[in-house]
């Protein structure tokens, strides 16, 4: 470096160097409970700040909308928030592990937590239904296929749809856990491990890097209008320390000089909302094309005598009469898979492809599932014991809800095998969209986004509002479920009327009317049916056309 240069010379005038140190000097008293995660993840529970003339939502709003529970006051509010965030960000343990930082944060009770963890088991069941469309070329492959993924989703919905009405009124989750910590005694613990973060590291510092300062000044409080992206990423002491220089003679030696951050958005003019969406629009593309390749390259390869050797092992069961063993062997693999992957997202998009192959069976996969719900709490409990002493205690406890949670939807689905009733659902969601291909995309817009949206907008218009409206649908959903039920079981007990639904218009009985409405809105050969099945049905409604054929 040129001897002429001083440390008190300027860094380039790209940068606004005195404005965001000083930004940085204003944030480095401030301390707090808000959750900061490794590598300064944002929080995504957190509202972005808005810029208006009205009421800023910077610093304390965003965390008092969640420390005063004034969304998650209502459980189906809390269900629907944990279904939406684990669909952006495609991950149940970076969700969970959200959620027990907000709970060591004191931005979220332990009570008001165990519906958005329900909602983040459920939220989970979405990659591996988007593995599931890759397969849509291949009629019976799809049908497999998405078979493996619903049965998935079925299995969440189900018992959160079963334990939230449960745990609203009595709290049985939330008082086994405080049971379990009362007979255990708890130290905090270190970091919690994440073996795929060390791989991803590298490259995600160089597409964006956060400010932890600025995220624990707004948790706390004391925020100012910083923008989240990080821009200093340390010091460096000058090698050439002249004697005109006055911060050498005031502290007698070489001066620090500030050093930038090395990353994509480094000096971006864009505001952090913008960003955001940016990152979000890339990262989803980038995913959907990660899991088709894994569904490509899983298809080529078990193929042949390796698919059938790798399909013997898997779904072996032990002799007679231990047979029963098999399954629950499967939830203790997946459970250990999905813990070593520290992702159930991982461990289902590489599942659902080998259903579509014929490589694992729907009955095989199940318990696979289940496993991998019980192997992806691990990551949160591990959160949990790395968080301060004071909130130790309700950082596990959530933690521990979870695994509850969890255990008590294979003791209800699985345990009985009368009672494993995502399995023929599954069965039946396959034959559907196979036959319907659009009734895939139906499906996943309405569990995953139009359902949760709509009850999460009337939780927020009040209790009144959502009863009003959602206890009518309830009941009628309830009752058209029983009369099927009754029709196909026990006829003779319901009304002339009510055996079939043939006084019904064509549309509210059969979904021919609308695949022929899809078919005009979207003439692709994704969106119609199979030519197979249109000749099968063109056969069975042509019996000249069957007597014409050689059998």
């Amino acid at each position: 470096m040129p001897s002429s240069l001083t440390c008190a010379q300027d860094p380039p005038a790209t940068l606004d160097t005195v404005g965001l140190v000083d930004q940085r000097l204003g944030n480095a008293g401030t301390s707090g409970s808000a959750p900061i995660l490794e590598d300064g993840d944002v929080d995504p529970w957190a509202l972005p700040q808005l810029k208006d003339t009205g009421q800023s939502w910077k610093g304390k709003v965003a965390g008092d909308i969640f420390k005063d529970n004034v969304v998650l006051s209502n459980p189906v509010a809390g269900l629907v928030i944990g279904v939406l965030g684990t669909v952006l960000v495609q991950s149940s343990s970076t969700s969970s592990s959200i959620v027990v930082s907000m709970v060591a944060s004191k931005l979220l009770t332990v009570r008001a937590s165990v519906p958005v963890i329900m909602g983040v088991n459920v939220g989970t069941s979405v990659t591996s239904t988007l593995v599931s469309m890759a397969q849509s070329g291949d009629r019976d492959a799809f049908r497999r296929a998405f078979g493996g993924s619903a049965v998935h989703g079925v299995f969440n919905w189900l018992t959160a749809l079963t334990l939230l009405p449960l745990e609203s009124a009595a709290a049985p989750l939330e008082r086994l856990s405080a049971l379990a910590l009362g007979a255990a005694s708890l130290q905090p613990g270190g970091r919690a491990p994440d073996i795929l973060k060390v791989l991803t590291r590298p490259l995600t510092r160089l597409i964006v890097q956060l400010d932890a300062d600025v995220i624990t000044g707004r948790g706390t409080g004391n925020a100012t209008n910083s923008s989240l992206i990080k821009r200093w990423c340390g010091t460096e002491v000058q090698t050439t320390a002249g004697n005109s220089s006055t911060c050498a003679a005031a502290t007698g030696g070489p001066c620090p000089a500030q050093l930038p951050c090395r990353h994509l958005f480094e000096g971006t003019a864009l505001a952090d909302l913008a960003v955001g969406f940016i990152l979000l629009a890339a990262s989803l593309l980038v995913l959907c094309a990660c899991l088709a390749l894994i569904v490509k390259l899983l298809s080529s390869t078990l193929r042949g005598r390796v698919g059938q050797a790798v399909s013997t092992v898997v779904n072996a069961d032990f002799p007679s009469p231990f047979g029963w063993l098999s399954g629950y062997l499967a939830i203790l693999v997946g459970a250990g898979l999905t813990f070593a992957l520290q992702s159930s997202s991982v461990f289902t998009a590489a599942v659902v492809p080998l259903m579509g192959v014929r490589v694992i069976s729907l009955e095989r996969a199940y318990p696979l599932f289940l496993g991998s719900n019980i192997g992806t709490t691990t990551t949160a409990l591990l959160a949990a014991l790395a968080s301060p002493s004071d909130m130790l205690i309700s950082a596990v406890q959530v933690a521990l809800i979870h695994f509850f949670f969890n255990l008590a939807g294979i003791l209800l689905w699985y345990v009985v095998p009368v009672l494993r009733l995502p399995i023929p659902l599954a069965k039946r969601f396959g034959d559907l969209t196979a036959r319907y291909r659009w009734v895939a995309v139906a499906y996943l817009l309405l569990s995953f986004l139009l359902l949760p949206l709509a009850a999460c907008g009337l939780s927020l218009a009040g209790s009144t509002v959502l009863a009003a409206v959602g206890g009518p649908l309830l009941v009628l959903v309830l009752l058209i479920i029983l009369v099927a039920i009754l029709q196909r079981h026990r006829p003779a007990w319901l009304p002339r009327r009510l055996r079939s639904w043939a006084w019904l218009p064509l549309w509210l009985r059969s979904l021919e009317p609308w695949d022929r409405l899809v078919s005009r809105c979207c003439p692709c050969k994704a969106c119609s049916p199979p030519q197979a099945a249109a000749k099968e049905a063109h056969c069975y409604e042509n019996p000249e056309v069957l007597a014409s054929q050689q059998l």
